[in-house]
């Protein structure tokens, strides 16, 4: 039977970061997306599906969750949070990264962060105008205290969803109140994701065995994206999953990272 336990480390700037442990075996860490967490995301069902190989370890980023937050935000700090769960592994584990958490997955694998083997699934290297200032507009409506705008704003403007899913988000207020509650750590993402567009020769600084995916179903640009970062890291295509979107499902998303790792 798998255990699950949570507990605590702290980061280099002190802030406390918020993790847990299921499964035995070698250690792997998820790291998760824009506006997601541990009780909220794919994290866990992820997990639970590498449990029976696999020391999982999950954790909530800074500004979520359980975990802590210290001013001011810089993504080094949560490169530094990566590696205090890291640590925490006793081991070099293997990092796997969904959506944004790819990008800081990848950010730390730059930064030399030890890993044994990184797997990447649609780093979201998508902003769809880059005549925006993002980080300025989601300022902006945080200092207005328009939470709820900031994820509208996310979700359509800076990675073109369709108009109607803010509404349709609404109208599930067990999903958009979380929503809403992390909303502010949108501008970390931001940050973390260079402005939402592939920096290949920043990416070109990852040295550790990777695995970048991407799903059939994915829309151009993120197709784009994902072959961009391949490209970049790899310098191979990258990992098609069949059927699969951004919301990847993990019986088809396991299976490929036991492959890799093993």
């Amino acid at each position: 039977m798998n255990v699950t336990t949570t507990t605590t480390v702290t980061s280099a700037d002190g802030t406390s970061i918020a993790y847990e442990t299921i499964g035995s075996g070698p250690a792997v860490v998820l790291v998760d997306g824009a506006m997601c967490f541990r009780e909220f995301g794919p994290a866990r069902d992820v997990a639970k599906a590498l449990a029976d190989d696999y020391t999982v370890y999950i954790y909530d980023r800074r500004g979520r969750g359980e975990s802590g937050d210290t001013e001011p935000y810089e993504v080094q700090r949560e490169v530094e949070d990566l590696a205090a769960v890291i640590e925490a592994t006793g081991e070099h584990p293997f990092v796997m990264g969904q959506s944004s958490g790819a990008g800081l997955a990848l950010e730390a694998a730059i930064a030399g962060v030890p890993m044994q083997k990184l797997a990447v699934y649609e780093a979201p290297y998508i902003g769809v105008n880059q005549n925006r200032d993002y980080l300025a507009d989601l300022r902006r409506l945080l200092a207005e205290g328009r939470n709820g705008a900031m994820v509208d704003y996310f979700m359509v403007k800076m990675v073109g969803g369709p108009v109607f899913l803010p509404l349709m988000m609404r109208l599930m207020p067990k999903v958009f109140g979380p929503l809403k509650a992390v909303a502010p750590t949108l501008l970390y993402d931001t940050q973390v994701m260079r402005g939402f567009v592939v920096d290949a020769k920043h990416l070109s600084g990852v040295t550790v065995p990777t695995l970048v995916m991407g799903g059939s179903k994915a829309k151009p640009n993120m197709l784009a994206a994902v072959t961009g970062v391949a490209q970049a890291v790899t310098g191979e295509p990258p990992v098609i999953l069949e059927g699969q979107t951004h919301q990847v499902s993990p019986a088809v998303l396991v299976p490929e990272l036991k492959g890799f790792f093993r």
